[in-house]
C-alpha cells in the first residue's frame, strides 16, 4: 500500500500539478492588481459594474434578506474581465515573443549535423589520398 502511494507521489504529474498550483498563489496578486486596474477603469467610464440588484426578490416580505441572482451575473462579468486581462496582458504578449523567437531560430543557419560533418572529413581525406 505505502509502495503504491510512493509511486503516485514520484509521479511528474503530482509533482506539476503541485508546482502549478504554488505558481498560481504566487501570480494571484498581479492578476489581483491588474483586474483592479481595469475595473477601475471601467467604473469611471461607465460606473461601477455591480449587476447584484438586478432581479433581486424577496419570498418572505418581512424579510430584510434579498435573494440576488445579479450576484452570479456579477461575478461571470468579473470572471470574463480577469480572463481578458491574463489573456491580453500576459498570454498575448507571450505568444508574440514566443512567435519572435521561433522566427529568429529558423532564420539561423541550419547547423550541421554530426553525420554531415564526418561525411565531409571523409570526402576532403579521400580527396587528398
Amino acid at each position: 500500500m505505502l509502495k503504491g502511494f510512493r509511486d503516485f507521489i514520484s509521479q511528474g504529474n503530482v509533482v506539476d500539478l503541485a508546482v502549478a498550483v504554488i505558481i498560481g498563489n504566487a501570480f494571484k496578486p498581479i492578476v489581483d492588481k491588474v483586474t483592479a486596474f481595469i475595473m477601475g477603469i471601467l467604473a469611471q467610464l461607465i460606473g461601477s459594474p455591480n449587476f447584484d440588484s438586478v432581479l433581486q426578490f424577496k419570498i418572505d416580505p418581512s424579510s430584510k434578506e434579498y435573494i440576488q441572482p445579479g450576484a452570479i451575473l456579477t461575478q461571470g462579468i468579473n470572471f470574463l474581465l480577469v480572463a481578458a486581462a491574463v489573456y491580453f496582458c500576459i498570454v498575448l504578449p507571450m505568444n508574440k515573443m514566443r512567435e519572435r523567437k521561433a522566427a529568429k531560430e529558423a532564420a539561423a543557419p541550419a547547423v550541421p549535423t554530426e553525420t554531415e560533418l564526418l561525411s565531409e572529413i571523409r570526402d576532403l581525406l579521400a580527396k587528398q589520398n
